[in-house]
């Protein structure tokens, strides 16, 4: 059965040994981030903080909640030990059968509305996150909200909000980003953008802002078909748009037109403090609504794992597994490890003709989720894209070091792409597109080859019959596990 809210989340973690309470007193200013850091780091237990200094007793922060693939897998009602591919693919035939949200009247988000002069976001326990970061991120594990200007579509995204004062904050825009291409909409005939970000909501809603779905598509019918049931939405104080009911807080509000104030920097998704501070578009907040005891979800972004390099990667492999498979492409697994912190897409396929590889790459780069890649990996299909032992045995002995390394120089590439000189390269006016540098590492052999060398692996270079006999006896021979590549 899919969770109401996070809460219901929550409790399941903790049946299964997956959750941390801390109830000492701990203080938001880099204390909390810190543990988060090393939690995510060392893949301990989601972090619930109990007792947050200068905040009200009750008011509390989650961390880690969608930062394993196994906490994923509870997301979806899975068994826990499921595998990457398994998740995978339960995913992808889910988010098929789409399902319309039920409307309500009222939910518990309702619980306490605060208007007007009354706002203040930092009555909530908002962390300072990084050191050096632009200031304290209330939006983190966010769902934002708008309404596209020419049609009835609603998109949900995740996108960083960092607090300015007590009742707006900077809001980063991508323009190749669905919340930049409708806030344009807007500001092109100066008007401003109603907006609503939903903080701590039924995880698998969080897992599906992060995802590539479609330009057009609604996110909440995608969300209902993943839970095998409707998300139940309730309608806002302030502004025409419709919240999760069961969300611990929401913000409403509005994007002002062609009004800036400097944001950032802040470590992000590819492991580095990255995107220089800069004059981005701000979130005026009008309303604020929340449940008792409030949970403020945050996602300590950073090296290896946090929320979206599990969540938000596993979400484009789908999308471009998907795209590729559209396209008659012979795809036979896809990865984007976390440990690349979204810079390496690795695609097994088989090679019915030459330069396919090519084919691949430009059909990554010219889908959405793909944009901000900026290095593809392709392997045949005796390789599984996640077994880095066999990925990186490909690469280097597949991958010739020229013929087999494409550079795509002048390609559109994001300025959290860690390599960009942010000082010299071409920008877009937020500072957050630039002109970057993608390549493809073509790890397939070629088809005109007199001999395709035998791969000198158990599965690879013995008879069937040796293999079984093997398999069979190893227990015999002493072995506890029968472990193979």
């Amino acid at each position: 059965m899919p969770y109401n809210d996070l809460r219901e989340f929550i409790e399941t973690l903790e049946k299964s040994g997956d959750l941390q309470r801390i109830k000492e007193e701990v203080d938001w200013n880099l204390e909390a981030g810190a543990i988060m850091r090393k939690a995510n780091e060392s893949e301990s237990p989601c972090v619930l903080f109990e007792n947050i200094k200068g905040c009200p007793m009750g008011y509390r922060l989650a961390s880690g909640v969608l930062s394993t693939f196994k906490r994923l897998a509870i997301a979806m009602d899975i068994n826990p030990d499921s595998t990457y591919n398994e998740i995978l693919y339960e995913y992808v035939n889910r988010r098929g059968n789409r399902i319309k949200p039920m409307i309500v009247s009222d939910g518990p988000c309702k619980e306490n509305i605060i208007k007007g002069e009354e706002v203040d976001l930092l009555k909530f326990p908002v962390p300072m996150i990084h050191e050096g970061d632009g200031g304290r991120y209330i939006g983190t594990l966010d769902v934002g909200i708008c309404k596209d200007l020419d049609s009835d579509w609603v998109n949900y995204g995740t996108y960083r909000l960092m607090v300015h004062d007590k009742n707006s904050t900077g809001i980063a825009t991508p323009p190749a980003q669905h919340v930049g291409i409708i806030y344009a909409k807007y500001e092109g005939e100066g008007k401003p953008m109603p907006y609503v970000t939903c903080i701590g909501v039924d995880p698998i809603i969080s897992f599906i802002a992060t995802t590539g779905v479609p330009y057009g598509v609604s996110e909440v019918d995608v969300a209902g078909g993943v839970r095998r049931e409707p998300l139940k939405l309730v309608k806002c104080e302030t502004v025409d748009l419709y919240v999760p009911a069961t969300a611990e807080i929401v913000l409403e509000g509005e994007i002002l037109p062609y009004e800036r104030k400097n944001e950032g920097m802040f470590g992000e998704y590819s492991g580095y403090q990255i995107a220089e501070r800069a004059p981005r578009p701000i979130f005026k907040v009008k309303c604020i609504t929340h449940r008792n005891d409030p949970i403020l979800t945050v996602s300590c972004i950073g090296i290896y794992r946090d929320d979206f390099l599990i969540a938000g990667l596993m979400g484009w492999s789908a999308d471009l597994k998907e795209h590729l498979l559209e396209l008659g492409i012979p795809i036979t697994g896809i990865y984007i490890p976390p440990e690349s912190g979204a810079q390496l897409c690795i695609i097994a396929t088989k090679t019915p003709y030459p330069r396919i590889a090519n084919r691949i790459a430009s059909a990554i780069w010219g889908h959405k989720s793909g944009l901000w890649i900026p290095r593809v990996m392709v392997v045949n299909d005796d390789v599984d894209p996640t077994n880095m032992t066999q990925v990186i045995h490909a690469f280097v002995t597949k991958c010739h070091p020229k013929t087999g390394t494409i550079v795509f120089d002048k390609s559109p590439g994001g300025v959290f792409t860690p390599f960009i000189d942010q000082f010299t390269e071409e920008m877009d006016e937020k500072g957050l597109m630039a002109s970057g540098c993608n390549v493809l590492y073509d790890c397939t052999w070629r088809l005109n080859m007199k001999r395709i060398p035998v791969r000198s692996a158990f599965n690879d270079i013995y008879p069937e019959e040796i293999k079984n006999r093997v398999l069979e006896k190893w227990e015999k021979y002493g072995f506890k596990s029968c472990m193979v590549d």
